[in-house]
């Protein structure tokens, strides 16, 4: 069964780090690197947004508003990507989902929630 699987995330104060991962399961190695995988996060009465997102080509998307104090990196021979989120701010705080698209499906995590203290 495919699935992405998430971890990391908790509570941090502000101006402090996190570290959040997401693994791929279900999927052959080539088939990881080969497609985009990527990081969402929303809060309540709010729609999903784009945080960071590896494309199938490599290429890395990074919202505007974390660009300078996120970096997402992957891992292919682990089928994880990982997002390093410094600096954070409360305003950072949301249910982070990853979202991985392979064999034309968008396949969703269950959220991890990442929660910044003032």
């Amino acid at each position: 069964q495919v699935r992405v699987v998430e971890s990391g995330g908790g509570f941090v104060q502000a101006g402090g780090s996190l570290r959040i991962s997401c693994k791929a399961v279900g999927i052959i190695w080539s088939t990881f690197t080969s497609s985009s995988t990527g990081w969402y996060r929303q809060v309540p009465g709010n729609q999903r947004e784009l945080v960071a997102e590896i494309g199938s080509d490599g290429t890395i998307r990074i919202a505007d508003d974390v660009k300078s104090r996120f970096t997402l990196s992957k891992d292919n021979s682990r089928k994880t990507i990982y997002l390093q989120m410094n600096s954070l701010k409360p305003d950072d705080t949301a249910v982070y989902y990853c979202k991985g698209h392979y064999f034309g499906t968008d396949y969703w995590g269950q959220g991890t929630q990442v929660t910044v203290s003032s």
